[in-house]
């Protein structure tokens, strides 16, 4: 399960609707399962179907975690218009067995979906989220 407070799912959601019609992606930090920084990230691919970090970004933001005392404890990104369930590329590219890989899905543009996933080894099992 991972706990993430009601602020940073809402920032989620309007990253991944300001980046319409590509899809949107980042990190969040925190320490065990508990979130405490969204950390926002540019989609270098700009692609409504797939998405890549900038690595310049992505090493600064690892760089400004550390040194917080925090752990990167998952990654997300959307899918504009497909459901919140990992994609075959998705489970491909899930290099980190340690974090949770969060999906938002805008397919429902009134009605946002977010679901959480551990990936491992290509396999994929639901992750509880608790929105405190």
């Amino acid at each position: 399960m991972i706990h993430i407070p009601q602020h940073i799912i809402d920032g989620v959601i309007a990253q991944a609707r300001n980046e319409l019609p590509d899809e949107a992606c980042g990190l969040l930090a925190g320490s065990g399962n508990q979130a405490v920084k969204q950390y926002p990230l540019t989609n270098i691919d700009h692609s409504p179907e797939h998405f890549s970090f900038d690595p310049k970004e992505q090493f600064a933001v690892l760089r400004e975690a550390r040194k917080q005392g925090l752990q990167i404890i998952a990654n997300y990104h959307s899918h504009p218009e497909s459901p919140a369930r990992p994609s075959e590329e998705d489970i491909r590219l899930a290099f980190d067995p340690n974090i949770v890989y969060l999906i938002l899905s805008l397919q429902d543009a009134g009605n946002p979906v977010i679901k959480a996933f551990s990936i491992r080894e290509g396999k994929v099992e639901p992750v509880k989220i608790i929105i405190i």
